[in-house]
């Protein structure tokens, strides 16, 4: 395989995607307002104090029976304040439950504010995130967004990989994988032994180049995300077309992307290493 990268020609890039999907992971569903009030409204201290408001105020609105007979004669002071007191029994439940309905509403719009804040902030992140490609024998600088399977990506120090590849060429190239293994000690990837490389991991050392094998939803960092909840519209999506996928894997050999090989040869390497064509 050369190392020149794709042509760059927009039809085989658009098939690219169509096939193997973009290099986006969905952000779960947001919740409505309405969704953040329930929450809050399952807090226990909340949920014992709107109890307390109700029994105080149906034992406000409460008169047992032959109470007025019995006290009809007490005309006094006395007898006018402990009306009034009745009276207004009906505030101290109507207190807690404003109260009650103050604090839910104050909970929910600052855990909605703070949604919206880094759901943009987030957004502004992938939208200014920038990956050096080699594509017709040229390096560029693409957004994260706009790599497709079978791009040659140029990795170096300090970067955060943004797909799963395989090493095609390596200079002293050590990983951090700990954001996936948990295991601090970085590895040490060469294009004959470990070639395997997984988006969401770092770059420690070295530099060297890598095929892109898998994108998005079926990244490493995406299967991980979609078992958390995020991205389940879009593999939604992908099961409505999943016939029409299957007819373009049956047809392969009508689209030679020399990926497909090499997705196929180094998935045996890696046991938690998926890709589209399963």
């Amino acid at each position: 395989m050369t190392q020149t990268g794709l042509a760059g020609a927009q039809i085989d890039l658009d098939k690219r995607r169509e096939i193997y999907g973009k290099n986006l992971i969905p952000p779960k569903t947001p919740k409505t307002f309405l969704q953040l009030v329930w929450e809050a409204l399952q807090d226990v201290t909340l949920i014992i104090l709107e109890i307390a408001a109700l029994i105080s105020l149906g034992l406000s609105f409460y008169h047992p029976p032959g109470e007025s007979g019995g006290e009809s004669c007490a005309t006094g002071a006395g007898g006018v304040e402990d009306e009034g007191e009745a009276d207004a029994g009906w505030i101290e439940g109507a207190a807690i439950l404003l109260s009650v309905v103050c604090v839910v509403l104050v909970t929910a719009f600052n855990d909605w504010s703070k949604e919206k804040q880094f759901r943009g902030l987030q957004s502004r992140i992938e939208q200014e995130q920038k990956f050096q490609v080699v594509r017709g024998s040229q390096v560029i600088q693409l957004p994260v967004s706009d790599i497709v399977v079978g791009d040659i990506a140029q990795i170096k120090y300090g970067d955060l990989l943004p797909a799963d590849g395989v090493l095609i060429q390596g200079n002293d190239l050590k990983i951090d994988e700990s954001s996936l293994t948990g295991e601090s000690d970085h590895v040490k990837k060469c294009a004959d032994m470990d070639p395997m490389l997984l988006s969401g991991t770092h770059v420690m050392e070295g530099s060297g180049r890598m095929v892109v094998t898998a994108v998005g939803v079926n990244s490493q960092t995406g299967i991980i995300f979609t078992l958390l909840g995020a991205g389940t519209e879009e593999e939604e999506k992908k099961e409505k077309k999943g016939g029409a996928v299957e007819d373009g894997h049956q047809n392969t050999a009508e689209h030679p992307y020399p990926s497909l090989n090499l997705k196929r040869e180094a998935s045996s390497s890696h046991c938690i290493f998926l890709s589209v064509d399963r």
